[in-house]
């Protein structure tokens, strides 16, 4: 299994940004302790071509010069700087290393990615490029037919990728989150999974039982994106979500198992996560990359 590592530039992110990012280094090292076999490379640097196919110019030409209005930046969730940029770039660059290595492999993974809430001309959500429209629609320049699922477990609708796909019959969009959160107003997808608020385990693995597989069956993706999420966990700040550890541990079996039964490649981003324990959103990060290993080679 190929996962894709931000290396030294997962760090140059803006002073003022609101959560530190701990949770890339930290959840490297547990895999590499743990998983002493994976091969974890480096993520190349996203080309400029590569984001035209997603963002329009004049948007890449704020995040690469002339930065971001104070409301941009509100928007976003924190400041511009032009590291930022890059180390977006290397994320995104990551996720088309990924589904790449996925289709080649059966089974590949981003140590980052799953910023879902970018859309062609603006940022959301923390999210400054939509790295998994980018790198899909990278795989289309290559096989135009190639039919692609999002799966987003995330506790909050990938509201950028569902609009940006929205016309495109090759790209079916799944998104299961909790309905009255982040982002206020939704962009509908394929199929949205609203679950109230403070869902637990159960009500949460019930539905995502009862709909993925559908899905699966009658879509038959040439290639599944899990944007898998660590923030449906019960002590996350934002995910409005009642998951324990080990119903995430069972949402990830169950995910991982589906594609494996269908012998769909699988790509697994991390998506969002703000646990308020230190050092649990690399735990939940790590644990979703290692079960998904488990399940195609165990």
């Amino acid at each position: 299994m190929r996962c894709f590592y931000l290396s030294d530039y997962y760090y140059p992110l803006p002073p003022a940004h609101p959560f530190p990012m701990e949770k890339f280094p930290q959840a490297y090292d547990l895999l590499i302790t743990e998983m002493p076999g994976l091969e974890i490379c480096r993520a190349p640097l996203a080309s400029v071509e590569d984001l035209r196919r997603v963002h329009v110019e004049e948007y890449l030409v704020k995040l690469s010069h002339a930065g971001l209005s104070p409301s941009e930046a509100f928007r976003l969730g924190f400041e511009w700087t032009p590291e930022l940029f890059v180390r977006c770039r290397y994320e995104t660059g990551g996720t088309v290393a990924t589904l790449a290595a996925a289709l080649d492999d059966g089974l590949a993974a981003n140590l980052a990615g799953g910023t879902h809430h970018a859309f062609p001309g603006r940022g959301l959500g923390f999210c400054l490029l939509n790295d998994v429209a980018v790198a899909i629609r990278r795989l289309h320049t290559e096989k135009p037919g190639l039919r692609v699922l999002v799966a987003d477990t995330d506790a909050h609708q990938g509201n950028g990728t569902h609009a940006i796909f929205r016309d495109d019959p090759r790209v079916f969009t799944y998104s299961i989150h909790v309905e009255k959160n982040y982002p206020t107003i939704k962009e509908p997808g394929d199929l949205d999974v609203g679950l109230p608020r403070w869902v637990d385990g159960a009500g949460y693995l019930t539905q995502l039982q009862a709909t993925l597989p559908r899905v699966v069956e009658d879509f038959e993706p040439d290639l599944a994106v899990w944007i898998s999420g660590a923030d449906p966990h019960e002590n996350d700040r934002f995910g409005q979500m009642r998951l324990t550890s080990t119903d995430l541990e069972t949402r990830d079996r169950f995910v991982a198992s589906l594609c494996r039964e269908f012998e769909v490649p699988l790509a697994v981003l991390y998506g969002g996560g703000y646990n308020r324990v230190p050092g649990m959103t690399a735990r939940l990060h790590a644990n979703s990359v290692k079960t998904t290993f488990d399940v195609y080679h165990g």
